[in-house]
């Protein structure tokens, strides 16, 4: 079983004038991985919220007893993108971090996005594939289909996205003022993206390493999820608000 490295040694060196970091954990189902999530998340962070999305295990139970200031979110609605939404509407903190409650992204990495925004960026991306980066969770098809849908979100908007699909990153309160989420999927994660670039935000890739998910399977579709990262990529690019004009742009 596969535990997340301590960070002790970077959390010692954090200094107190550090802003205020709010983390967002949505979860579904994850009681049996969040031991391996929550207590390994760094000291310095300000605040933890857990979106909950219809949990029927002890999700809820198992996050406030391993981290008793845990803020708890219920949603009502269902979604990766709703869970985001909720919970970046109840952080109080200068800095917003998405983290996974599966045990596929170590907490231990959060310090790198902090001090990528300290550096002068608005918005840190993880990426698995920029050099340090990697992924012990990856089949050959969704390597293939992450890589497919960079490299098309990269000509269509004239730019670079690397890893557009992952959900790793860490952005300035700030950014929420130009980036409205709207949409409720998985497709949350290149709608984000997308829309920051739109915004002029100044973005930097900060190397990431995927672990396997520890237990339960995976709630994301290949397929159908996929389909929704490529429909929303094409309507970000051509600005379609209605269904029909997505149809008229795909039969060119």
């Amino acid at each position: 079983m596969k535990e997340m490295q301590q960070n002790e040694g970077i959390d010692s060196q954090v200094s107190v004038n550090y802003p205020r970091v709010s983390v967002v954990v949505p979860a579904r189902n994850e009681a049996k991985n969040l031991q391996h999530v929550l207590p390994h998340i760094p000291s310095f962070i300000t605040e933890v919220i857990l979106v909950d999305g219809h949990s029927d295990d002890d999700t809820i139970v198992m996050a406030q007893q391993l981290l008793p200031t845990i803020h708890i979110i219920k949603q009502i609605n269902k979604g990766k993108g709703d869970a985001l939404r909720l919970g970046f509407a109840a952080c109080s903190g200068d800095i917003i971090v998405t983290l996974d409650a599966d045990g596929s992204m170590d907490p231990s990495e959060i310090p790198k996005f902090v001090e990528a925004l300290l550096a002068g960026n608005s918005f840190a991306k993880g990426s698995r594939f920029v050099q340090n980066g990697g992924s012990c969770d990856l089949t050959w098809v969704r390597h293939l289909g992450c890589l497919g849908l960079d490299t098309f979100a990269s000509l269509l908007f004239r730019t670079r996205f690397s890893d557009i699909c992952y959900g790793y990153y860490a952005f300035w309160r700030y950014c929420l003022d130009s980036v409205e989420i709207d949409c409720d999927g998985f497709e949350v994660e290149a709608l984000i993206k997308i829309r920051m670039h739109k915004a002029q935000l100044k973005i930097i890739d900060v190397a990431s390493m995927e672990h396997p998910r520890i237990h339960g399977e995976s709630h994301l579709n290949i397929f159908r999820d996929g389909w929704r990262f490529f429909k929303t990529i094409v309507k970000e690019r051509y600005k379609i608000s209605t269904p029909s004009q997505l149809h008229a742009i795909l039969r060119k």
